[in-house]
């Protein structure tokens, strides 16, 4: 018995070892799924795992890369300083992506050390993420990684030095609470000539957005400004906008000579999907609202608008997107809730002058949220059911405390669509 004990053992000691005989691509795909403190234990598995994880491409440090044991801030900020000190020392690969995003974190001058260590190395993804704290001021050395392709910065204020002349390889920010002059912002954007992607969200420091980029695809806003233009951007196909205040319409807000819709859209040839939230719909419907655009919207075919009903402005707005975009098949319509009482006498909408001329639309989705059933809502959705052919679907969401008449306002409604769905989301 102990001799057959004694060769099982040698047979086990003579196994090969499955986790250091891995291929070298199957460890650097099992390591890209760990967090860096993960990554960094795996050092003891193997000769051949010691110092694998000091190739990684992608170094995210947030929240998952310190065991936050102790309450101490101060402590947590001191083991999160040691353990990007630690990376940075040890790593002997090329950096493609760099992430630092925890909640603890505050604007630091560690941070200045880091991007100046970065600016050294081929980065092409560069993301900031400051939760607490005054602003932190992105070190002049950032702006010379010519190399970015992504970089994304919350909580921030950015100030370009003189020599900056833009980011050649940029294709997508992402500036979110962030300080920016004017003039830096319309320079920092028009300097990015392959930028495709284009995310701006609450800044300050200018008002006045003057969007040129050629090559932009996707532009996501909001925030509070005064005005927005677009000058060479005939590749932009998914536009999202939000207006976060609101403002008495008045010429200051009024874009050009005529119509804020018509210099909206002329720069917008190939708009596939365009979402109006908040008060941009408002800012729109400044000055005269034509019934045809210029050039129809002939590839938009998803639309969301947030629009007050009690507002015939926004309504004539809202049906000039609808008149002139033949190819929608999607349509989200959001009422704005605080702006819904119901009023002594409602502005009565002119429907029949509008259903005279009506083209056939092709909408086969709707859905409408936040109605509470006032008469102007009621219109809408009667007008949206009897002149959509091909309607399929139409779900309506209302406002909370909605007693059940609407549900029998809804019921009565003809249907120009046969196959039109009309589900009430209570």
């Amino acid at each position: 018995m102990r001799r057959e004990q004694s060769q099982s053992s040698c047979m086990t000691d003579a196994e090969p070892d499955i986790i250091s005989s891995l291929p070298g691509h199957i460890i650097d795909h099992i390591l890209s799924h760990l967090s860096i403190k993960e990554a960094v234990r795996t050092s003891v598995l193997s000769t051949k795992w010691r110092y694998k994880w000091a190739t990684l491409p992608n170094l995210v440090f947030d929240s998952q890369c310190i065991s936050e044991t102790s309450e101490d801030l101060l402590d947590i900020k001191s083991k999160l300083s040691r353990i990007i000190d630690h990376v940075l020392l040890l790593h002997s690969g090329p950096i493609r992506k760099f992430k630092l995003s925890h909640r603890e974190l505050i604007g630091v001058t560690d941070i200045d050390r880091w991007t100046l260590h970065l600016t050294r190395r081929p980065v092409k993804e560069f993301v900031l993420e400051i939760w607490k704290g005054q602003r932190y001021k992105i070190p002049t050395c950032l702006f010379s990684c010519q190399g970015l392709h992504h970089l994304e910065l919350f909580n921030c204020w950015l100030k370009p030095p003189s020599t900056f002349h833009g980011f050649r390889n940029l294709k997508s920010l992402d500036l979110q609470h962030v300080t920016l002059a004017q003039d830096a912002f319309e320079n920092l954007i028009s300097s990015c000539p392959l930028l495709e992607r284009l995310t701006l969200m609450n800044f300050d420091g200018f008002n006045h957005l003057n969007i040129r980029s050629p090559n932009l695809q996707f532009f996501d806003i909001g925030g509070k400004f005064d005005d927005i233009s677009f000058e060479n951007t005939s590749q932009l196909a998914v536009v999202s906008i939000g207006l976060y205040v609101n403002f008495e319409s008045n010429q200051s807000r009024l874009h050009g000579h005529s119509s804020n819709l018509v210099e909206f859209l002329i720069c917008l040839p190939r708009i596939q999907r365009l979402e109006i939230q908040s008060y941009f719909l408002k800012y729109l419907a400044m000055g005269v609202v034509p019934v045809k655009l210029p050039t129809p919207c002939i590839d938009l075919s998803y639309l969301s608008i947030r629009i007050n009903f009690n507002d015939s402005k926004e309504i004539s707005a809202a049906l000039c997107l609808l008149r002139n975009s033949p190819n929608l098949r999607e349509l989200e319509i959001l009422a704005r809730p605080e702006e819904q009482p119901v009023p002594i006498a409602h502005h009565t909408y002119c429907w029949e002058e509008v259903c005279l001329s009506w083209p056939v639309m092709r909408v086969q989705h709707v859905r409408i949220d936040g109605i509470s059933g006032i008469k102007p809502e009621l219109d809408f959705v009667n007008f949206l059911l009897q002149y959509s052919p091909v309607l399929e679907k139409m779900a309506v969401k209302p406002a909370l405390n909605t007693g059940p008449e609407l549900v029998k306002d809804l019921l009565r409604f003809r249907r120009a669509s046969t196959r039109a769905e009309v589900t009430y989301l209570d």
